[in-house]
């Protein structure tokens, strides 16, 4: 059975250790960039993938690590380790990637509803330094060929709740197909905002949907912050340049962790409590990072800390949080309790590449959710 649906593009993350002169040699210069697909087959090929791809996914000797990505993937896999049924829908190409793509989803137990596109599918390149520095290069193929056309309106209406993934939004009649289904049958959508960037362009789309459909919005602090500014239409939003992969000490990335935790409670919260006041829909979740999260519902506050964790690669970590907090919303736990959850379940995938987590690893935290 089918109790959490997932859409969103389906791409294969790649992880692989390289230094700044070589990334620079490859054409990754960017902290995040798009690549033309020929170029992303050319730096796999340097990467020593080749035609290796399905025995390279575990990263021994040094080789890169394959795994199933894109955000709304990434969710159905946890969700599914910590015993939910799961199901991602999306699409890919005819090629190894896609079988690649196919049985990591179903090796972690999730149904993989893929269609098939002209496209190749879609991959991910996240390089990550010795000294600390990750630059992510995608080329998304095939995922966007998913259409309104792809979509299995009896898995919405079965579903007890839906991940809409916020790099899709640009596609808008897919989008309001899915959020139609959704208000039809009573399901819960959670909308992940994905990118300080859809924050900033898509905006007053979001606040619409949040208005008229049972959304959960899902954002980490600078996209809360962001999502602030545009609706205060001031446009000072606190701009997160370092991306991703910025080289901080500890010390200032608390101290900036703290900052931003000070001004969401002190000036954001009141106004997305004016948001949720009311009825169930819409529910605000902020991810703080090491500073834990926080959910607004109904006009109320719920707040969860959590311990600090170094991370292998931060890469996923904010969708095991999606996955664990609708896991337990799923199984009619608290929102406390879903924070809470959410931040143990992010805290360890923190410690492993993207979301290639034994599903071990979660079993005592899939007890605490019962059946």
């Amino acid at each position: 059975m089918t109790e959490l649906l997932c859409i969103g593009n389906a791409i294969v993350d790649v992880f692989a250790v390289s230094d700044s002169q070589t990334m620079d040699r490859l054409g990754i210069r960017e902290l995040v960039q798009h690549i033309q697909r020929e170029g992303a087959e050319k730096i796999l090929a340097d990467l020593g993938a080749g035609e290796a791809v399905l025995g390279a996914s575990e990263g021994a000797d040094g080789a890169p690590v394959f795994s199933s990505g894109g955000g709304a993937a990434n969710v159905a896999k946890i969700a599914a380790l910590l015993d939910i049924g799961a199901a991602f829908a999306g699409c890919v190409g005819s090629d190894r990637l896609a079988e690649v793509f196919a049985e990591d989803l179903r090796s972690a137990g999730v149904a993989a509803l893929l269609a098939k596109g002209k496209e190749r599918t879609g991959v991910c390149l996240v390089l990550g330094s010795p000294e600390g520095e990750t630059r992510i290069a995608a080329s998304p193929g095939a995922a966007l060929e998913f259409t309104e056309a792809d979509i299995n309106e009896k898995m919405i209406q079965s579903a007890k709740a839906l991940v809409l993934d916020g790099y899709i939004l640009d596609r808008r009649p897919l989008v309001r197909r899915i959020l139609e289904l959704a208000g039809k049958y009573g399901t819960p959508v959670a909308l992940d905002a994905a990118s300080v960037f859809q924050i900033r362009e898509r905006a007053a789309e979001i606040l619409q949907y949040c208005r008229n459909y049972p959304i959960i919005l899902l954002m980490n602090a600078d996209e809360a912050i962001a999502f602030y500014h545009v609706l205060r239409k001031d446009g000072d939003d606190a701009e997160n340049g370092r991306g991703p992969g910025g080289i901080r000490g500890p010390g200032e990335k608390q101290r900036e962790e703290r900052e931003k935790e000070k001004l969401i409670l002190e000036d954001i919260c009141p106004v997305f409590k004016i948001l949720t006041k009311g009825e169930l829909f819409p529910i605000i979740v902020i991810k703080l990072g090491g500073r834990g999260a926080l959910a607004l519902a109904r006009g109320e506050l719920y707040r969860e800390e959590t311990f600090t964790v170094v991370p292998k690669n931060s890469i996923g970590a904010g969708d095991a949080f999606c996955a664990a907090f609708l896991a337990s919303w799923i199984r009619g736990k608290s929102l406390s309790e879903g924070l809470s959850l959410g931040n143990r379940v992010a805290g360890e995938v923190l410690k492993v590449p993207g979301t290639r987590i034994r599903g071990g690893k979660l079993k005592p935290l899939a007890k605490l959710l019962g059946k």
